[in-house]
């Protein structure tokens, strides 16, 4: 039975619908409203407050905490700065990936690691022969994510950090209202956005600072169904949807190396040996079999495949998960990979999707079929091939100075 998060007297009463799902062993929030296109649009025309307390949660501190990060993950953390946040993955050493998450420089031998699922025991195989003292905090601290245009606004009132001048990736400690938070400059929804760690006894003092500060700028507390539209329309992955954790792959198929799943670029092969180096850099010199794209699915094709049934187009209110095969031809002869994740996207006014693929079908503008199922009939509709990030505004990276220049 899941149990409930710090923040659970506020996001329950607050919670219309009923709606929950499990996340990690908690109570999350579906959908606050009975649709949840509310939330969605405070994350993407003003803010919404999503609590994240059921992500995994690591401290590493020690003389040799960046070496022994470096060792675990792609990335070279010993060159991550003072006060930066890097977005990384972790292999086996066959270099498939095992997770992805965020690893926050707190000072030189400090640092604070999120992933999607536990990871203690994994990271637990590798400290022999540092001096690194790992801990699982994750029933310790409290995690929401601030998302929207005016989030930073709203984060003004709560806490002494100088948000004009703080920089995408970035984390600092800041005071609220006489307590320590962390507040990073990350997020799920491809946005201007925060997150802000605190200890649970305070969770619920942050939430109501927050929201009271947010009532000016129409906040909305969110949920996961918002979060999922707006993931897919910034292109970014969810594991078990669009890849999945190599120590659980039922099949050797199933399993994904960074370059496959658009996480090549977190990958810095030459260094200090680290998990799955030798398997990458043979991969890097021969090439990868799958890629990750966005797919553009053309619309007007929709809309005459159910006028030809007498019926008007369907759209979900979700963003969809599942695997959906996609061909080069009408005639389905020869399938060149599947989509994972889709959505109606409201902002974009487009039906989009997240797609795996042989890697010489990625290019960009390239035409694919993907397979629609109408009156029971399983029929394709083309899809363009675009960059996986639809949606990437200027706010997402940029300080109130560079806006207005």
């Amino acid at each position: 039975m899941p149990i409930q998060t710090p923040f659970f007297p506020r996001t329950s009463a607050l919670c219309k619908s009923m709606n929950w799902k499990e996340w990690s062993g908690y109570y999350a929030v579906s959908s606050y409203e009975t649709l949840h296109d509310s939330e969605y649009f405070a994350f993407r025309y003003s803010a919404g407050l999503l609590d994240i307390t059921p992500l995994y949660k690591y401290s590493v501190k020690g003389p040799d905490a960046a070496a022994f990060i470096s060792r675990i993950v792609v990335k070279n953390i010993n060159k991550l700065g003072m006060g930066r946040v890097s977005y990384c993955c972790w292999c086996t050493d066959d270099g498939k990936v095992v997770d992805d998450g965020t690893v926050m420089r707190r000072s030189e031998h400090e640092f604070f690691v999120t992933s999607a699922e536990p990871s203690y025991s994994w990271f637990s195989r590798f400290l022999r022969g540092y001096d690194v003292e790992l801990e699982d905090i994750s029933e310790q601290i409290a995690g929401l994510a601030l998302q929207g245009p005016t989030s930073r606004d709203i984060l003004k009132h709560v806490c002494d950090a100088d948000l004009d001048d703080f920089k995408f990736f970035s984390t600092r400690l800041a005071r609220a209202d006489g307590y320590d938070i962390y507040v990073s400059r990350t997020g799920y929804t491809g946005d201007l956005g925060y997150e802000i760690w605190v200890e649970n006894k305070h969770a619920l003092k942050i939430w109501d600072a927050i929201i009271s500060a947010g009532k000016n700028y129409d906040i909305r507390p969110a949920g996961l169904d918002a979060l999922d539209v707006t993931r897919v329309e910034a292109g970014l992955i969810l594991k078990d949807v669009d890849y999945y954790n190599a120590l659980h792959a039922l099949i050797e198929d199933r399993k994904s190396s960074p370059y496959e799943i658009s996480l090549g670029w977190t990958v810095n092969l030459n260094r200090e040996p680290f998990n799955g180096q030798a398997a990458l850099k043979m991969e890097k010199e021969k090439g990868s079999k799958w890629a990750i794209v966005g797919l553009d699915i053309d619309w007007p094709q929709i809309e005459s495949l159910y006028n030809r049934h007498g019926l008007p187009p369907e759209i979900g209110n979700r963003a969809w998960r599942g695997s959906i095969p996609l061909y080069t031809g009408k005639d389905k002869k020869t399938q060149v990979g599947y989509a994972t994740s889709g959505t109606w996207s409201p902002i974009l006014k487009k039906n989009i999707a997240i797609a795996t693929v042989e890697k010489k079908n990625n290019m960009i503008g390239n035409k694919l079929q993907i397979e629609m199922t109408v009156e029971h009939k399983r029929f394709t509709v083309s899809a363009i091939v675009s960059k996986p990030q639809f949606f990437n505004p200027e706010r997402k990276t940029s300080n109130p100075d560079s806006q207005k220049s």
